[in-house]
């Protein structure tokens, strides 16, 4: 059976509730296992970074200070655990891409955190999201990582 975990930081609840609706899409469309991890979580728990065994995607909301995002305010506050737990020994090298979160009303810093990631580690922006998500955006972002875990 081939596993997906689904890697996050939700600070809000916005991401964490889009992540637990995509995982019962994901296990209602296919027989994969898939596998949350929060990783505020483990931080708030002191639980060490640990070594991911098989492929996930990282979602991840966007906070960063001030400003528009082009000439400043463009540095990530806040889901900085998420890069770390990414960072941890290789962890990187297992991610199938990465999905952001934001309000269009922010403008050009709308998830530019997920596309700050995707350049520092290499992996792609899979997909954008506002706010919790639709259930449009659940299907179409759970159809991408199947599509990305049958080609696996």
């Amino acid at each position: 059976m081939k596993k997906i975990y689904l890697v996050y930081i939700s600070l809000s609840g916005n991401t964490q509730s889009f992540v637990r609706r995509l995982a019962s899409y994901l296990q209602f469309q296919s027989d994969i296992e898939v596998e949350e991890i929060h990783v505020k979580d483990l931080v708030k728990q002191a639980i060490p970074f640990y070594t991911l065994d098989a492929p996930y995607v990282a979602f991840l909301p966007t906070y960063l200070e001030g400003g528009n995002g082009v000439d400043n305010g463009d540095t990530e506050i806040l889901t900085n655990p998420l890069g770390d737990f990414i960072a941890y020994e290789g962890n990187e090298q297992f991610c199938l891409g990465v999905v952001g979160f934001g309000n269009r009303n922010f403008n050009h810093q709308y998830c530019l955190t997920a596309k700050q990631y995707s350049q520092r580690f290499g992996f792609s922006v899979l997909d954008e999201v506002e706010l919790r998500g639709l259930n449009n955006d659940i299907e179409r972002v759970g159809k991408k990582i199947l599509e990305l875990v049958a080609n696996k």
